[in-house]
């Protein structure tokens, strides 16, 4: 009989630790984290290799050649970009693990509001710092999915040519990297739809995969976007939720010190008729 109610005391312990440990945890920040780590993997790690793809394009097809030195082209521009897309997965894997742990502390600090938890200005200043760099970056993340919609679009035109080759066949369209920017006016740098090096760009493996690869770089970037609107929502709910618990917390410290004057005031009167009274 002893041994059953050890067994299901035991249980119950479990249970309640159990219950305690996936109440503390905050799922809205976790949540968002998880989302946003998918996001910043995806659009970096395909934006990457979608721009490796389009060196190789441009370097197969169109015969464009790195300039010498330090002139600016558009190789040098991919690089750059390509240590943009460094800058922004180390960075945000750091915004990402401050968001959490800032969501973790806050989870606590609601569940141990009437314990030994102090509610401090220094927390609601975190978070409301965290909530302006949460909407500074959601901008950012507006942006770079804007810019890389640009990419997309050009590859689907492309793309779409080479599925419709039959009905392109005699209109003698052609591409001209004039037209984007990718070389300056005077280098002329083209492929017509009816030349050799169209169909084999068609037929290659480079250009499908590169213009995959931007769309799935495309759904990163809005996967970050949405992480980073999940992250305000939260954050505002928590530098709110702070703001009622500092409110609650300074209430409670007026009706104690009430209640010890009151206390104290009730003693000294019930010691003034005592000695009144001998």
């Amino acid at each position: 009989m002893e041994e059953n109610m050890d067994e299901s005391q035991s249980q119950k312990g479990c249970k309640e630790c159990c219950e305690r440990c996936v109440g503390s945890l905050p799922w809205a920040s976790l949540i968002a984290t998880i989302l946003l780590y998918m996001g910043v993997a995806l659009f970096c790690g395909c934006g990457h290799e979608a721009l490796s793809g389009t060196v190789t394009i441009l370097q197969n097809y169109f015969e464009v050649i790195r300039a010498p030195g330090d002139t600016l082209d558009v190789f040098t521009i991919i690089d750059i970009l390509k240590y943009i897309i460094y800058g922004l997965a180390a960075g945000f894997f750091v915004f990402g693990v401050l968001l959490l742990v800032e969501g973790f502390f806050t989870t606590g600090a609601i569940r141990d509001l009437y314990g030994e938890f102090k509610i401090t200005a220094c927390g609601r200043c975190l978070t409301a710092f965290l909530m302006f760099l949460a909407y500074l970056f959601f901008l950012v993340w507006l942006g770079v999915t804007a810019f890389t919609s640009l990419p997309v679009f050009m590859y689907f035109n492309v793309w779409s040519m080479c599925q419709n080759t039959s009905s392109v066949e005699g209109a003698n369209l052609c591409l001209d990297l004039r037209q984007f920017g990718a070389v300056t006016i005077n280098e002329e740098r083209k492929v017509c739809t009816g030349s050799e090096k169209f169909f084999k760009m068609c037929e290659s493996n480079e250009l499908d995969l590169t213009f995959h690869l931007f769309v799935c770089a495309l759904a990163g970037a809005g996967a970050a976007v949405i992480a980073m609107v999940h992250f305000l929502m939260a954050l505002a709910a928590n530098w709110g939720y702070l703001k009622d618990a500092s409110r609650m917390q300074k209430y409670e410290d007026i009706k104690s010190k009430e209640e010890q004057e009151l206390h104290d005031i009730h003693s000294t009167r019930s010691k003034e008729r005592l000695n009144a009274y001998t």
